[in-house]
This record gives C-alpha cells, structure tokens and sequence, in this order.
C-alpha cells in the first residue's frame, strides 16, 4: 500500500486504543493499529484525539468585528439590529472581505473545517457583503467548506427590492436562503416568500425564529406548515428559537414533537442567547437558550454553533467551538458522559448532518482531519480542548503545538 502520510499514535471516537490512518490522493485508505506502508510523511500524533472537525452550522461573517463602530446601552436584540443596521450601510466589500477573513482564520486554527455563513443582503449592504464572502470562501476553501446563505435580516414584505436582490444572490453563488419572520411587519408572507425563492432555486432554509421569551408570541407555526405544504422536510433549519426554553417540560416536548415530525432541524446560539436575552428581568434572570439536548430526546435534529462575534449581538466571541460545546454543558449543568457526549456531536456529525454534507473519518472518506489535545471527546468538551493541528483533504492546513512550561523543558 502507499500513502501520502501516515499518521500514528491517534485516538479516534467508538475505537479503544491507538490507531495509525494512511492517506493517499486527499482520501484515508486505511484505519488500523501499526500499519505497514511506504509513507511519503510520517507524523506521531502521541495519543491525541482525532476527528473530521468541527462545524458551525451558524455564524455571521459578514458584521463581525465591529463593536467600535456601534454603541450598546441596551443589550437588547432590537438595539443589536439597530446598531448593526446603521454600521452596515457602511460597509465595503474590501471592509468585509478583511474582517471576515480573520474571523474565518480564527476558525481554522480552532479546528473547524465546514461552516454556514449567513450575509445580509439588503439596500443598505446592497450586494457588497455577498460578493466579499464569495471572495472569503474561494480564498481559504483550501482550508474549510464555506456555505453561504443569502440572509434577509431586516425584513422582507416592508423592502420588496430585498427579494429581488436575494433572488440574484442565489443565482450568483449563495447555496441556501435565510429568513427572519420577528422583524418583518408580515411574518407569514415573510415566510411564504422565502419558501417561494427556496423553491425556485431548489435550495435549503434557514430561519432565524422566535428571538425572545414569550411562549405564546411565535412564528414557528406558521414555518412549520409552510414546510410540510413545501415538501421541504430535511431541508429547514430554525436558529434562537429562545422562547422555547420558558416553556414548561410538557409543553415544550409537545412543540419538540412537531418539529421532528415536519423534519425541521434547530441550531442554538449559546452566546448570543445569552447575552441578548432577559434584559427585562432585574433578578432571577432567564438563560435564554433553547435546551437542544432535551429536545433531541423528542427526535429534532439540534446543533450547537457561534452566530455573532465582537458585534452587538455578541460583544466577545473566538470561533471556538470547543469553548461553545463548553458553554453550553456548563450553562446548561450537564454532567453525565452521555449528555457530553452528544453536545460534542452537536459541534460536529450532528451539525454536519443539519447541513447535508458527509461526515466522519473512514476509509475511502475525505482524510479531513483535525487532530485536539484531549484523549476522547469528552474531555474536549469538559476542557475545551485546545487544538494542535488539521489536515484538508490529506493537506496540512495549520498547526498550533501544544504549549510547553519553560521550566520543565529547562530542568528546573
């Protein structure tokens, strides 16, 4: 057999002990203890654990970093939508390309290889955001798998040269469309609409839902028909949808049902939800977020992802899904392994498979390969595991070495 690289010593999910993974021509052509080959490169991964990445089926590329450019007295959503409304009629396309490209290296190094990226497209970012990220996705697709979702932040029924222009963003380039019904003064046209051009274009949907804590104040009815009159079950994807956690258990399992039975996947954003949520509470106050795991025991599919970074939606943020999939345990005290467990896979397979894509290390698969400092995925998630190095299709793509104290290196 031959290989390209030959990777010794890792760790790898459901597979007690150490195993060696040969690649050739970009695909794992073996998985087994002590492989015999003639290896062009070999690398001794010493007992680390290795898996295809991480993915973050939600994150705004395009207004991150921008926190100098807004003011944030309220901390609320409508502030945050204000603010970033106001910023991004300033944006250029060369202004984009350069705070998207950091924040997509960031990323990289954290070991996230496929992402879904929301852009804003209205009158106000006109197309420049669009054509900045198509640029960003191009530049380091030697890296990681950039999806865009052409975005309607604002509304749509109020603006109607928005559908116009998202129409134009998915016959040049974007891969999904994405809606947001709460701030659009017609929800359920809102809704329609997006359908409508999903549809024509025969892509996915991705909702941003039911940003706040009032139960009986939702859109979620109205995508829920929408998809099953659509036949778009599998294909719909709802973000926040933070009302869901001031629900009660019953009530909440009820909602859960009906969502896994349309076939409508939700991704929750633990740093977002928490800071924009419960403002009005001056005690007691609410964490706000969806609990996904829970809901996965009444069959949706859920993920785990970023959304915002340094804007005012998330005034802090690094692209570490390891620090997210922490968050989340954390904010929602989880302890046992199985329950760690499966937040590790809301970061990674579970995320993969909301977005319709391959996933998982196997011989004649991508050798798409991220190797972290922890010995299993629970201990990433309960560390937040720092990551030492990732392979794109069997190519080095970073490398971040594992720190050393300078006085054990020196003998002190």
């Amino acid at each position: 057999m031959r290989a390209d690289l030959l990777l010794r010593n890792a760790r790898i999910s459901q597979r007690s002990g150490v195993i060696d993974i040969a690649i050739h021509d970009g695909l794992i052509v073996e998985m087994r203890p002590e492989i015999r080959c003639d290896a062009v490169d070999e690398e001794d991964i010493d007992g680390k654990f290795a898996f295809s990445g991480f993915v973050d089926s939600h994150i705004h590329l395009d207004k991150a970093c921008i926190l100098e450019r807004c003011s944030i007295c309220e901390g609320t959503l409508d502030e945050a939508v204000r603010e970033t409304a106001k910023a991004k009629a300033g944006f250029s396309e060369e202004d984009v390309y350069e705070r998207a490209s950091a924040l997509v290296r960031q990323a990289i190094v954290h070991g996230t290889n496929r992402m879904r990226t929301f852009v804003e497209i209205d009158p106000r970012a006109g197309m420049r955001s669009f054509e900045a990220i198509k640029r960003v996705r191009e530049r380091y697709a030697f890296a990681i798998d950039i999806e865009i979702c052409a975005f309607a932040q604002e509304g749509l029924t109020q603006e109607p040269e928005t559908e116009d222009m998202l129409d134009e963003a998915l016959r040049a380039g974007a891969d999904l469309i994405g809606g947001c019904p709460y701030t659009d003064h017609r929800p359920e046209e809102h809704v329609r609409r997006i359908f409508a051009l999903a549809k024509r274009h025969d892509v996915d949907v991705d909702f941003h839902l039911d940003f706040h804590l009032d139960p009986a104040r939702t859109d979620l009815p109205s995508v829920i028909e929408a998809t099953l009159a659509n036949g778009y079950g599998g294909r719909v994807t709802i973000g926040h949808v933070t009302n869901l956690s001031a629900l009660d258990p019953s009530d909440r399992s009820a909602v859960g049902r009906k969502i896994a039975e349309a076939g409508i996947a939700l991704t929750v954003l633990p740093a977002t939800d928490l800071f924009l949520m419960g403002h009005g509470n001056v005690s007691n106050i609410p964490r706000g977020i969806a609990p996904a795991h829970l809901l996965s025991a009444d069959g949706v599919r859920t993920a785990i992802a970023t959304n915002n970074v340094l804007n005012p939606f998330t005034p802090f943020g690094d692209a570490s899904l390891a620090r997210m999939a922490n968050l989340y345990a954390n904010v929602m005290q989880l302890s046992r392994d199985a329950d760690i467990g499966h937040v590790f896979q809301m970061v990674s397979g579970q995320a993969a498979a909301i977005m319709r894509i391959p996933y998982g290390l196997r011989v004649g698969g991508p050798a798409d390969i991220v190797v972290l400092d922890a010995a299993n995925p629970l201990s990433v998630v309960r560390s937040s595991a720092a990551t030492l190095a990732g392979w794109k299709a069997g190519r080095k793509t970073f490398v971040r070495p594992k720190a050393n104290i300078l006085g054990e290196c020196q003998g002190i």
